[in-house]
């Protein structure tokens, strides 16, 4: 559920702005390949694409009871390689990017403008955080835009060798493809703001020159439980409670106004 407050933050915005007589395009992505998606699907004996379908039938049935709006487009990551790869090249041929045993790396530091976002100067943020640090990389900061193929995973052909995009690049490559250079409003949970936000604005406007990639930012507050320590809910820790079965025990309306 502190997944589904997020999706009922942006409808509600959504709606507001559609009353007060805007015309609204939204745009929500589906990260359908990526190191989670491609380890379950191994274990599980199953395709990338059918977990996908899967996952992505359950969300839409459970956002449909929560009263959430569908989104006009859903792209799905794969559907867009060939446009990554070609934000890729260009970043490369800038050398404004670097490849590195058929890893591709953004030089953070080429964006004068990195961290504005999170409101923290590059020095203060911590590489490495999240995932181990790659001694390959030039700068501990930099970050994947390509991850070269590993033995089993579904990979894509490149310049520089197959594998398989980076988180980041996905959301530049699809948001370019449907709404254009720059959006007005783009957003998700504050856990997001750094490094993904932060990283999109910088690979964006390097690429395109265009100043700024988002007019405005909006982050929704994450969920946290009452005797939950003040902890937010994750899978990794186990401390949440599933959507489905929140639905099964209250209504879609009680769940929207506890989650406000």
């Amino acid at each position: 559920i502190g997944h589904a407050l997020s999706y009922v933050f942006f409808d509600v915005l959504r709606r507001y702005l559609e009353y007060q007589g805007h015309r609204v395009h939204q745009v929500q992505n589906f990260t359908d390949i990526e190191d989670r998606i491609i380890e379950v699907a191994q274990r599980d004996g199953t395709s990338i694409g059918e977990l996908a379908n899967h996952y992505i039938e359950r969300f839409l049935n459970e956002i449909d009871e929560l009263g959430v709006q569908r989104a006009h487009d859903y792209p799905r990551a794969t559907e867009y390689i060939d446009h990554m790869i070609e934000i890729i090249q260009d970043l490369i041929a800038k050398n404004n990017a670097y490849v590195v045993d058929g890893d591709v790396y953004f030089r953070v530091r080429n964006f004068k403008d990195y961290g504005h976002l999170s409101r923290r100067p590059i020095e203060d943020m911590r590489a490495g955080s999240r995932i181990e640090i790659d001694v390959r990389k030039e700068d501990p900061m930099d970050f994947a835009l390509w991850k070269s193929s590993k033995d089993g995973e579904p990979a894509w052909a490149t310049p520089w060798g197959p594998g398989r995009p980076g988180w980041h690049i996905e959301c530049t490559a699809m948001s370019m493809s449907l709404l254009g250079n720059q959006i007005d409003i783009h957003g998700g949970g504050q856990d997001v703001i750094f490094p993904h936000h932060e990283n999109e604005i910088a690979q964006s406007e390097i690429y395109t020159g265009d100043s700024p990639f988002v007019r405005f930012w909006v982050h929704n507050g994450l969920l946290q439980l009452p005797d939950n320590n003040g902890e937010k809910m994750t899978r990794h820790t186990g401390n949440f409670i599933s959507c489905r079965d929140d639905l099964d025990a209250h209504s879609a309306d009680t769940l929207r106004m506890y989650f406000f």
